[in-house]
């Protein structure tokens, strides 16, 4: 007997590209946690009463596979609104990073936070993502630049794991930006984050993978590529920030590492599409970061889809350059913005992301065998999620066969 199943649904299992698997008049069985079955009701192995422990009528409304954001900065201290002020009367966000803004001043408000303030404040923009069904989300390090912030920021992302219903995969962004300590010597902070920061986050075990800033205003590739060097002694799996505002080759060096995801990619050349098939690394694209800049040059997403490279959507939820905690604005903007089908976005939010985390085998489809973690949603057809503005049609959120969430 299965633990619980959920029949009277329509199903968008997520797991071909090009396509939202459709199965109308549904059904799933869950038993561990686990998908046990899944498929058209009139092919269910007996009578529904029959079958599970608990049965649940699902009205018609239609199930996806829970959402997940895979590249988010929650954990970090203060707000930037002023540097919205200041963007919006035309200052570039390089210049603002250059005169001592940006990531840098979030280090200072994030450096004097407390652990307890730092993981409210988490948990406060984390409970609208949930409320959309998210399940599984990204943590960066990044703002502390130092030794023990950069620990307290990972310890604060493993907390909310376990104070939240959601799944935490924790990224070490040590290289995101130079701290004002090691101004004039980027390669001695590097050296400081690959001998010192990272060895000491992984005895810890606060961290699950790895991530850098390959940008003029940040760091080199040839930096990032220490990085890597230094993740890879620990088996641990990279991902960068690449490609956002001008062309420095980071996400060919993304993919001769076997990166993940690389993420943002505006700047992103047909030869680095070409890497990135070849590795698998998927394409993580963040359209709340282009709206909030005001960027116009778009991410290449017709060379995306020409080679094959998985694209999946994030919120990339940060106090600078994308403040948004709602996965399902990032799919309209994913839509409206770069040019994404409906289909592409939900797949860049559930099989994708999964992908982007290296969760894939797991997550992110609604598949027999794999984690019994989806979403039922009040909408008639799968378009709404990124057609609707300002709008949740959540109903309820179930993780590991456990409803998490009801609305």
């Amino acid at each position: 007997m299965w633990d619980a199943l959920w029949i009277d649904v329509d199903i968008a299992t997520c797991a071909q590209a090009g396509s939202y698997g459709r199965v109308e008049d549904g059904a799933i069985g869950v038993k561990d946690g686990r998908i046990t079955w899944i498929g058209p009701r009139g092919e269910l192995p007996g009578p529904v009463d029959g079958l599970a422990a608990v049965l649940h009528q699902g009205e018609q409304k239609w199930v996806t596979p829970a959402l997940i954001d895979c590249h988010t900065h929650l954990v970090h201290g203060g707000q930037r609104a002023g540097e919205f002020e200041q963007r919006l009367s035309g200052v570039s966000y390089a210049d603002i990073a250059r005169s001592g803004g940006g990531i840098r001043s979030t280090v200072v408000a994030t450096r004097s936070a407390s652990e307890a303030d730092l993981l409210a404040a988490a948990l406060r923009r984390l409970a609208p993502l949930i409320a959309e069904g998210v399940t599984v989300v990204e943590i960066k390090s990044g703002y502390g630049l130092d030794l023990e912030t950069e620990l307290k920021m990972l310890r604060v992302a493993r907390a909310v794991g376990r104070e939240a219903p959601v799944d935490v995969v924790t990224t070490f962004l040590g290289a995101h930006a130079l701290p004002p300590e090691f101004e004039g010597d980027s390669d001695g902070y590097i050296d400081f984050v690959c001998d010192e920061v990272l060895p000491a986050a992984v005895e810890q075990g606060l961290v699950d993978q790895v991530d850098a800033f390959c940008e003029s205003i940040a760091f080199s590739p040839a930096q990032v590529e220490r990085v890597f060097e230094a993740a890879r002694l620990f088996n641990l799996p990279v991902k960068l920030h690449a490609e956002q505002l001008s062309d420095r080759g980071g996400a060919e060096l993304a993919a001769r590492f076997g990166a993940l995801s690389a993420d943002h990619l505006e700047y992103l050349s047909a030869n680095a599409v070409q890497s990135m098939a070849r590795a698998g690394t998927v394409a993580v694209l963040l359209p709340g970061a282009f709206y909030m800049l005001h960027e116009t040059q778009l991410p290449p997403v017709s060379l995306l889809r020409a080679g094959q490279v998985p694209i999946a959507l994030a919120t990339d939820s940060n106090p600078g350059s994308s403040p948004m905690t709602s996965l399902l604005l990032a799919m309209n903007m994913g839509c409206v913005l770069f040019g994404l089908t409906p289909v592409e976005a939900l797949a860049g939010v559930t099989r994708n992301a999964a992908r982007a985390l290296g969760l894939g085998a797991e997550r992110g489809t609604l598949e027999v065998g794999k984690v019994a973690d989806f979403v039922i949603w009040d909408i008639e057809e799968p378009a709404e999620l990124s057609y609707r503005l300002g709008f949740n049609p959540c109903v309820e959120v179930i993780r590991a066969g456990a409803p998490t969430l009801a609305r």
